[in-house]
């Protein structure tokens, strides 16, 4: 497995990561750990999907595997593989596995961008036999009650060739996020980096307006990750104009004449 594909984290290592819940997503992922149910979170890039994984591995502290899938991932990346090393061929486990073998999270992030033969290994573990066949070493391993699968996609991205099989989809219990409300990611801003109140609505207002050009001039909103980067900028000093350019504006797209128009929007907020 490359080692930038899989991150592990443990409750010992690392502090309750700042959240702030939209509805009752924490009682419901909380209903689906203590009921052996795996979990599938939907929701546009930035909206926090990742940050409340984390969020709800610390508050039920458990070990949990982070997966970043994408084209070439395939099963033997996740399962494991057999390697050559100096005393000659040993088993390596993949991330699913070490998460099945110690009762972890393993979290599939963006699960669509991985090859459709990788999902295959998913489903004996989301279903009542709760199991992970490894043919290559001949063991079937059964996920003890603290394992717990969750995967998220961005419903946006799905077209024909990636998307989520309606079979597939069927075996999660599933809840849908989207940025917050306005005055639920000003608090987020201000939690995130200590701006001041008037500087937070501002930004939301800015958001807000960016928001609503997606499907006509972006392809991606504006999410509350960039959000969090421009209200950092600012904080440490920089200019407000430049760091909404730099955070806000640049990562959304790379033509010169929507940059131009998106930066009017942008002054017309801080002006």
């Amino acid at each position: 497995m490359h080692t930038e594909t899989a991150q592990h984290t443990t409750p010992e290592t690392t502090e309750l990561p700042f959240y702030k819940p939209q509805g009752n997503e924490v009682e419901l992922f909380e209903y689906a750990w203590r009921n052996r149910l795996p979990v599938l979170i939907k929701g546009p890039t930035g909206c926090g999907k990742t940050r409340f994984i984390r969020y709800m591995a610390a508050r039920l502290a458990q070990n949990m595997y982070t997966v970043a899938c994408h084209d070439d991932l395939t099963a033997s990346d996740l399962v494991g593989r057999h390697l050559i090393g100096a005393e000659g061929t040993y088993w390596n486990d993949g991330p699913l596995t070490r998460a099945v073998r110690e009762g972890a999270i393993c979290y599939l992030d963006e699960v669509v961008e991985a090859r459709k033969d990788t999902t295959v290994v998913l489903h004996p573990l989301t279903d009542d036999r709760r199991i992970l066949p490894l043919e290559r070493t001949g063991e079937t391993l059964h996920a003890p009650a603290t394992f717990m699968l969750v995967v998220s996609y961005n419903p946006g991205y799905q077209n024909l060739l990636k998307g989520m099989k309606p079979s597939t989809r069927q075996r999660f219990v599933a809840m849908t996020f989207d940025f917050p409300e306005a005055s639920l990611e000003q608090e987020i801003l201000i939690g995130e980096t200590g701006i001041d109140e008037e500087l937070a609505k501002s930004l939301v207002q800015l958001a807000t307006a960016l928001r609503a050009l997606k499907d006509h001039d972006l392809e991606e909103a504006a999410s509350t990750r960039l959000l969090v980067y421009a209200a950092t900028l600012i904080k440490d000093g920089f200019p407000v104009v430049q760091a909404c350019r730099a955070a806000l504006v640049e990562p959304l797209t790379d033509d010169l004449e929507t940059i131009s128009a998106l930066m009017e929007v942008v002054n017309a907020c801080f002006e």
